[in-house]
């Protein structure tokens, strides 16, 4: 399945806390429904300055109906024929891992599952070899709620733009090369694009053109060790029977 080819996402914990109320939640980031789950709400300590979903008139370089990634300022825009965009905050790849260039999104999946690529093996055993036999699509898989698949011609990156549990990642540098959202965002950006879709990634200079006062924003973390255990065990499988996802 193609889902489960899915490569750059780095393991995370898999949680789901009761829902909490919606008071209190910055809008459009409150708790959800979404393919029989019951996803909570984006804390808003997560959420401060520029670090949340906003629209308006586009600036930047991109053409009309397409993805604009800013990996230096940490923002994904999707731009639409009428000059506006909507942009949101993203996670992206800790330095020299980040894709470049552009790219089209060919697929787009809900609640995909993941499989390192062999790249990742060989570079950071310690963070992947557990997952070696890949992580099914639901709460516990890497690529969160949603991810659509970037390619080149007809060849697969192995590059994606999907969600994430990890809050913290989203505004810094962190995953091994891919664009992460917050599960909230990635679902709103999932409904309102098709497929076959451009990217274009920013380069350094463009992004200083553009957006000087964001350049560089955030810190760039950590690889993130997950035990297996808390992705493959009895009681990780027991508490997510997986997505129901409506086919049609």
């Amino acid at each position: 399945m193609l889902g489960t080819a899915a490569a750059c996402a780095r393991p995370e914990p898999a949680t789901l806390p009761p829902t909490p109320l919606p008071q209190g939640f910055v809008e459009g980031y409150g708790p959800i429904t979404d393919a029989g789950y019951n996803l909570p709400g984006i804390p808003s300590r997560y959420l401060r300055g520029v670090n949340r979903r906003m629209s308006g008139i586009y600036n930047g370089e991109a053409p009309p109906n397409s993805i604009d990634v800013d990996p230096y300022a940490k923002f994904l825009y999707h731009v639409r024929a009428d000059g506006t965009a909507t942009r949101y905050p993203v996670g992206v790849g800790r330095a020299g891992k980040s894709i470049r260039g552009t790219a089209t999104i060919r697929l787009k999946r809900e609640w995909p599952g993941w499989t390192p690529t062999q790249n990742m093996l060989r570079t950071e055993p310690e963070v992947y070899e557990p997952f070696r036999a890949g992580v099914p699509g639901g709460l516990r898989s890497p690529l969160g709620a949603r991810a659509l698949y970037l390619y080149r011609g007809n060849r697969d990156t192995y590059y994606r733009i999907h969600g994430t549990n990890d809050l913290g990642s989203i505004g810094n540098s962190g995953s091994a090369g891919c664009i992460r959202m917050f599960n909230q965002d990635v679902i709103h950006l999932y409904d309102q694009i098709d497929v076959p879709m451009q990217v274009l990634i920013r380069s350094p200079e463009e992004s200083l053109r553009v957006d000087p006062e964001n350049y560089e924003r955030g810190v760039e973390l950590p690889p993130m060790i997950i035990p297996a255990e808390d992705l493959l065990g009895p009681e990780a499988v027991a508490n997510d029977s997986g997505p129901t996802i409506d086919e049609a």
